[in-house]
């Protein structure tokens, strides 16, 4: 594993707020002053590519990343556009009924939620 890689995944390790590559590269030139952003897309990608961690693309916005690489829920605020992790049960059996109703074979399954996050709720409840 490269200086920089270690840089990236700790970063991403450390932190719940699933950013995006620029925040990433941001946070590694505190560390790495000489590091570009195009080392971090490669290492991001290396990184993915080796399932330590996870690309979350919404289409035709940019990418978030997230260091924890096990399927998990995310709920995705559509006011600040804040990700947060669902602490509940994966439900694996999603995945056996999408195969029984045509999608041949599965390999995984990403669930989002849409709503308000706790700050967003409480701020518009005031």
């Amino acid at each position: 594993m490269t200086k920089q890689k270690k840089v990236i995944l700790d970063i991403l390790r450390h932190t719940d707020s699933h950013p995006t590559a620029d925040w990433i590269y941001a946070q590694a030139r505190k560390v790495l002053p000489d590091i570009s952003l195009g080392t971090v897309y490669r290492n991001l990608g290396v990184l993915k590519e080796a399932g330590e961690i996870m690309e979350l693309n919404y289409g035709s916005t940019y990418s978030r990343y997230d260091g924890n690489p096990e399927n998990h829920y995310h709920c995705v605020c559509l006011n600040c556009g804040r990700i947060i992790d669902l602490p509940m049960p994966v439900h694996y059996e999603l995945e056996k009924e999408a195969a029984n109703s045509g999608c041949s074979k599965i390999l995984y399954h990403r669930l989002e939620f849409y709503g308000l996050c706790p700050d967003c709720q409480q701020k518009e409840e005031h």
